[in-house]
C-alpha cells in the first residue's frame, strides 16, 4: 500500500528537493506547506498518513502544527525531519504528539525507511536520540506520585521568559535579541502553554520563583 505524506518546510528548495526524493522512491506526496498554519489547514483536506515536519518554519512554530495537526487528525503521524538534535526540541516535539525525530543529515534511503515505519507505527529515531527520549520516560515513570513534571523550556524560551520578568515589552525583548514582535510572542504563547499558566503576570511570577528575574 501506498504511504500518503505531507512535507512541511519553510524553505522552498528544501521542500520541493525532499519531496522529489520521496515521490521517486515511491511514497505519495500528497501536499506540501511552508508555515504552521498552512500546515494545519491543509492536511484535514489530504489526509496524509504521515506528515514530515520541521520545526523552525521562519515566524511559526513546527511544534503549534504538530499539536494542530494532532489534534484534528489523530491517526495521522508526524515525523519531525529538523536540524536541530537539540535535546529540548526533542522532548518539546514529542510532547506536542510527534511520533519520531530525525535530524536532517539522514539519506534520503534512511528518510524513506522511517516514513514507512511511522506510518506503521513505528516510533523512528535518529540514533543518539532514542536514548534521550526512553531516558526522559523512564524519569518521569520514576517521579515520584503527586510531583508535578518540570516542563522543558528551550533555550530561547528560557530567554525570553527570563526578559519577560524583567519588564520588557515583546517589542524590547525582540530588540535585544534580534527577533520580530511575532517570534517573541510566539516564544511567550508556548511557555505559557507548556507551564499551563494563563496570562504574562502568572508567567512573570513563576519566573521570579524560579529565579530567573535575578540573572
Amino acid at each position: 500500500m501506498t504511504v500518503t505524506v505531507m512535507v512541511v518546510d519553510d524553505h522552498p528548495i528544501w521542500r520541493e528537493g525532499v519531496a522529489r526524493d520521496l515521490g521517486e522512491r515511491g511514497l505519495e506526496v500528497v501536499a506540501t506547506a511552508p508555515d504552521a498554519g498552512a500546515a494545519v489547514r491543509i492536511a484535514p483536506a489530504v489526509r496524509p498518513q504521515v506528515v514530515l515536519m520541521d520545526l523552525n518554519l521562519g515566524e511559526t512554530s513546527g511544534v503549534d502544527a504538530i499539536a494542530g495537526i494532532v489534534e484534528k487528525l489523530p491517526d495521522t503521524r508526524v515525523l519531525v525531519l529538523s536540524a536541530s538534535g537539540e535535546h529540548a526540541d526533542v522532548l518539546e516535539a514529542l510532547k506536542a504528539g510527534a511520533t519520531g525525530y530525525l535530524v536532517k543529515s539522514a539519506s534520503a534511503e534512511e528518510l524513506v525507511d522511517a516514513v514507512r515505519r511511522t506510518a506503521a507505527g513505528v516510533p523512528v529515531f535518529t540514533p543518539g536520540l532514542a536514548g534521550l527520549v526512553l531516558g526522559e520516560y523512564r524519569r518521569l515513570a520514576q517521579r515520584p506520585a503527586g510531583e508535578p513534571a518540570v516542563p522543558a523550556l528551550t533555550e530561547r524560551e528560557t530567554e525570553v521568559l527570563r526578559l519577560v520578568a524583567k519588564g520588557l515589552t515583546a517589542k524590547q525583548i525582540g530588540e535585544r535579541l534580534v527577533l520580530s514582535h511575532r517570534t517573541v510572542e510566539s516564544h511567550v504563547q508556548n511557555t505559557l502553554r507548556k507551564l499551563q499558566l494563563h496570562n504574562r503576570s502568572q508567567l512573570v511570577r513563576y519566573a521570579i520563583e524560579q529565579g530567573l528575574a535575578n540573572d
